[in-house]
């Protein structure tokens, strides 16, 4: 069964899941960050179907996430490599692998992600750009950007501004 297509959604949230949210497109992804980079590399570790993977390399490919550099000629054997646009998944990964690490890790964390200048375990924090405060859910407020359009935000319940 064919998904439906949030391509004309004007959410952001919506279009990230249009390139980067089937099944096994995080995990190839992931992949790419750990150094694979050949189909049979992706293939032997993911465990996924030979035809799947090709659509979703493809897939990646058409959007701007991988790019496929040739690495022999007969026969025909690629590379598969991050874009600048891939290398901007980072904090979507990482914010997932973290939360896997938190509630579906019994048995601790998987991985572990270390600071290559400090050389320490590190997680990601998310901050305010403006005032570096560290920002939960609860200090967030959404209201309507200069891409908006239709009804994004309607029926959403309304937070009060918190005072100065």
């Amino acid at each position: 069964m064919r998904r439906k297509s949030f391509q004309e959604m004007p959410c952001s949230v919506a279009q990230f899941l249009e390139v980067a949210g089937e099944w096994w497109t995080m995990l190839i992804v992931r992949d790419a960050f750990l150094g694979v980079t050949r189909f049979d590399d992706f293939h032997e570790r993911l465990g996924i179907s030979r035809n799947v993977l090709t659509q979703r390399l493809e897939h990646l490919i058409e959007h701007g996430v991988l790019v496929r550099e040739a690495y022999q000629d007969k026969p025909a054997r690629y590379d598969y490599r991050l874009t600048d646009k891939g290398r901007t998944l980072w904090p979507v990964l990482n914010a997932m692998r973290q939360w896997g690490d938190q509630w579906a890790a019994p048995d601790g964390p998987p991985l572990i992600v270390t600071h290559a200048n400090c050389g320490q375990p590190s997680t990601a924090v998310h901050v305010c750009s403006h005032c570096g405060e560290p920002l939960t859910s609860h200090d967030l407020r959404a209201s309507a950007g200069p891409g908006a359009r239709g009804s994004l935000l309607d029926g959403l319940p309304r937070r009060a501004t918190p005072s100065a």
